[in-house]
């Protein structure tokens, strides 16, 4: 019997950490995620091609560049104002606020930093702006349904 591998048509299972330049672990998950293989999925191409060919047990590591993940930090998406205009359940560092432009699109912005009386909202994902290495562990690969190649898988996977 052949090893199962991770290719088109799977299911794969995977754990991950995600680290910085700095070697901070800015994410970390040990609980395994599901991600359909050339399907509809949450999976960056670049980690999702590297995934290809390997077996249960292998893992892989991908340096992604700012352009090759999350973009550039946007500065326009940064604002900062007086805390006395900001409602107090939003008063703390990371925070979570609801914005909407004049098109009427929402946008969630975290309250990154807080200093005096000005708190700063950014609308940029955390991990904006940064070179990222994903070190990726395949836990299991199974055939996926048609309705998940579609669709994707319920379990979130790599942000």
């Amino acid at each position: 019997m052949t090893k199962p591998v991770v290719g088109k048509q799977k299911v794969i299972a995977i754990t991950y950490s995600i680290v910085s330049e700095t070697g901070e672990i800015l994410e970390q998950s040990d609980i395994p995620v599901y991600y359909a293989h050339g399907g509809v999925n949450q999976m960056f191409p670049d980690v999702e091609d590297a995934l290809e060919g390997h077996s249960i047990g292998d893992t892989i590591e991908v340096v992604l560049s700012q352009d090759r993940a999350f973009g550039a930090h946007d500065p326009s998406l940064t604002f900062v104002d007086d805390i006395d205009n900001v409602p107090p359940e939003f008063r703390h560092l990371g925070a979570e606020v609801q914005m909407q432009n004049d098109e009427g699109e929402t946008r969630t912005f975290i309250v990154s930093q807080i200093e005096g009386n000005k708190l700063t909202v950014d609308g940029n994902h955390p991990f904006a702006g940064k070179t990222l290495t994903y070190s990726v562990t395949v836990n299991d690969i199974r055939d996926a349904t048609d309705e998940e190649m579609k669709k994707g898988v319920s379990t979130p996977v790599l942000h």
